[in-house]
């Protein structure tokens, strides 16, 4: 995949190498001050609240500190982000410009083993890539990359580009007011129906991924030899058949929250070959 080059997206928090900060966001700092203030007979609150959210018109929370530097390696992957998220910026910004709305970008967060989200609470790598639509930001472990490549056997630079597509696609599902007429319509339901809302949210995330490859190639001719066999191996690999197939031996579908293998490679691949938006109507598809 050719995406050296290009510009690089600007709404990237790299929160890689970073540990919490000694007084933010609790621990022994926030214990010691609530001690204090009962000790003394004072409201503790209102300096907690400056400590954890900054003073008025600081900013929010300073709640991490710099760690350690990136690797050479952790700084290249940072760059493959930031530009394959400025290639989803310029889409879906055309994309929604032709809707007649506004395309807000969502912010990608590049973090190592755990993160607080701020919409969504806290989640480890082991969760996999994530969006919250709580603060509309998109959340990555870039050492999954490693794990798509080596467990999932789906290398490539398209593969990792595609991951990172889906998961914007459900931002521009929580812009235009799908994710929450799925989520209202799940608190509803009995888990199976919820399951299979959820199914349909994420095979629309992979049309959607299909949508913004097929104009990115439109524009910038991104893609080579091979590119489009690599987005559809990683499509494969993530479908829930085959990952309950190799944990337990045998699928559950009523368990299923993704679709299988052969859904999610169907609907990236109608994404792919239309370019077209309104095709993407997984919600009153009769063949899933």
């Amino acid at each position: 995949m050719r995406w050296q080059g290009g510009r690089e997206s600007e709404n990237v928090e790299d929160r890689r190498g970073l540990s919490p900060a000694t007084m933010a966001g609790g621990g022994i700092g926030t214990l010691i001050i609530i001690l204090l203030g009962l000790y003394l007979g004072i409201d503790p609150r209102p300096l907690l609240q400056v400590i954890n959210n900054g003073p008025p018109g600081g900013g929010g929370p300073q709640q991490q500190q710099r760690q350690r530097e990136l690797t050479e390696e952790e700084k290249a992957q940072g760059e493959f982000a930031r530009r394959i998220l400025a290639m989803t910026e310029d889409v879906w910004r055309e994309q929604f410009a032709e809707m007649g709305k506004r395309y807000q970008d969502p912010t990608l967060v590049l973090f190592s083993g755990r993160v607080s989200t701020e919409g969504c609470g806290a989640a480890s790598s082991a969760v996999g890539p994530f969006y919250c639509p709580g603060d509309q930001k998109v959340y990555i472990d870039l050492s999954f990359y490693d794990e798509l490549a080596r467990r999932f056997k789906a290398p490539g630079d398209f593969a990792r580009a595609y991951v990172l597509a889906h998961e914007v696609g459900h931002h521009v599902q929580n812009l235009l007011g799908i994710s929450e007429q799925v989520s209202r319509a799940q608190r509803r339901a009995g888990e199976a129906e919820a399951n299979a809302l959820s199914v349909r949210l994420e095979l629309q995330a992979d049309f959607l991924a299909g949508v913004w490859a097929h104009h990115i190639e439109k524009k910038e001719h991104v893609l080579e030899t091979g590119d489009i066999e690599s987005g559809l191996k990683a499509a494969t690999a993530i479908g829930d058949d085959t990952l309950q197939k190799q944990a337990q031996g045998y699928a559950v579908p009523d368990s299923f929250t993704h679709g299988t293998s052969e859904q999610r490679v169907r609907w990236f691949t109608k994404g792919l070959q239309t370019g077209d938006v309104d095709q993407g109507d997984t919600f009153n598809a009769r063949d899933l």
